[in-house]
């Protein structure tokens, strides 16, 4: 029998998602390679048959992105599966007429092959873009459930950045796991919110296996998508949410489209602080793409420890990563806490950037006078610690979810910036998640 030949276009996520639930024993398909992006140090690698299965002895080579085409001819490559997220409609097709041209079909997959199905309820909260509030929505959703006496269990869409076959199927119950786990600051970022309310998060790439195991303690899983990806399981209740301050990218963008033409729920984030115009934008994208789905409108008032740390300083602020880099946000909460409570100056950061953090700023030059807290890995936020040391400001405004503090000295006073999700009128997410 022939088998069609396949690569996988990814970014160490929804790529070995598809793979494991779709490819790994068909013995029809043969996959030659993943092909990844957007994330640093995952290319050069090779996906471990430890998950790759029987039909892989070998595992599976991982190659940059850039040699896609070149794959494409010298492995006689048949279907080029398009496979990660937050990207616009335009730069999809652009890769598939790469694909194209060097001769292979393109395809996008979608919830019938690769969504699994759960024992227990699903509410999943997924986002039009990163960037939009969805972990504030999460950890709403999280509390929501336990004030109604239900155990809940967090998956996370997967940042497996580091040892694949070892985070297979990780479990996060306290500090001390994601320690054991060289967690790096993305992962940081959505875990440590969960577990500060006593909440199991379950991630890594092995999503059968997981599913499985927190089922295993849970009365509702919670899944708290990235990115701007559609879930891994079947929800019960999809939860989607729509950024005002980025009206149009709800149309403009792959997967995000989906996931607002699939919801049942979509939350309108960022109200309090949205031009009304961006409000009125957004709410005629959901009447024209799911006019069925119930509107959530929302707010994320910003809440700092100590406003005198920023009242009248020079203040150099830190932003999440991915919000500022493929998220292409050019401010976040760090920023918006800066102005509200009377910064005299935002430091430029650029001109302090070492190694890896000036790297990202030539990849993503509309980052601007931010900085966004990389840390893929422990080089990485050595870098950031650096950066951040060398720059000459009076205080560093922390505007991501994590305590930066507990991973980084730094030689100058900090203050964090936090953020949660309040809902504005009727109905509400308790309103929402009363059927579950």
């Amino acid at each position: 029998m022939k088998r069609t030949r396949v690569i996988i276009m990814g970014a160490a996520g929804r790529d070995f998602h598809n793979f494991n639930v779709f490819f790994r024993e068909r013995e029809e398909y043969e996959v030659v390679a993943f092909t990844a992006t957007q994330i640093p140090d995952i290319e050069g690698r090779v996906y471990p048959p430890e998950l790759a299965g029987k039909l892989y002895p070998e595992g599976i080579p991982i190659y940059p992105e850039e040699e896609l085409e070149n794959l494409i001819k010298e492995n006689g490559v048949d279907q080029v599966i398009f496979a990660y997220s937050d990207v616009p409609h335009e730069y999809v097709m652009h890769k598939a007429s790469e694909a194209m041209a060097a001769g292979a079909d393109f395809r996008l997959m979608g919830p019938k092959t690769t969504m699994l199905k759960s024992e227990k309820p699903v509410v999943a909260v997924c986002a039009v873009r990163t960037g939009v509030g969805k972990s504030q929505t999460t950890r709403r959703v999280c509390d929501t459930l336990k004030r109604m006496g239900k155990k809940v269990v967090a998956v996370r869409h997967p940042m497996p950045y580091g040892d694949l076959a070892k985070q297979a199927c990780q479990r996060f119950a306290s500090y001390e796991d994601m320690d054991r786990h060289n967690c790096t600051i993305e992962e940081r970022e959505e875990y440590e919110p969960h577990i500060d309310r006593g909440i199991v998060v379950y991630a890594g790439v092995d999503y059968e296996r997981i599913l499985r195991e927190a089922e295993k303690e849970a009365d509702v899983i919670v899944w708290d998508g990235g990115n701007n990806d559609i879930p891994f399981f079947v929800p019960d209740i999809h939860i989607v949410l729509i950024d005002p301050h980025r009206p149009g990218h709800e149309m403009r963008y792959h997967p995000g489209e989906t996931n607002l033409r699939m919801a049942h729920v979509v939350v309108i984030n960022k109200i309090d602080t949205a031009h009304p115009e961006g409000v009125v934008e957004v709410r005629k994208s959901i009447e024209a793409l799911n006019p069925k789905a119930t509107v959530i409108d929302g707010a994320s008032p910003i809440f700092v420890e100590d406003i005198s740390l920023i009242k009248n300083k020079r203040v150099l602020v830190v932003e999440d990563g991915p919000t500022l880099t493929h998220g292409e946000m050019t401010y976040g909460a760090g920023v918006i806490a800066a102005k509200k409570f009377g910064a005299k100056e935002l430091v430029d950061p650029r001109e302090y950037a070492v190694n890896s953090i000036k790297d990202t700023y030539m990849k993503y030059p509309h980052i601007g006078t931010l900085l966004p807290a990389m840390g893929y890995g422990k080089k990485q936020i050595r870098d950031l610690e650096e950066t951040i040391n060398r720059a000459d400001c009076d205080t560093v405004v922390i505007g991501t979810p994590i305590d930066l503090t507990k991973l980084t000295q730094l030689n100058k006073p900090s203050v964090r910036v936090r953020y949660e999700l309040q809902e504005i009128g009727k109905p509400t997410l308790e309103d929402v998640l009363k059927g579950i």
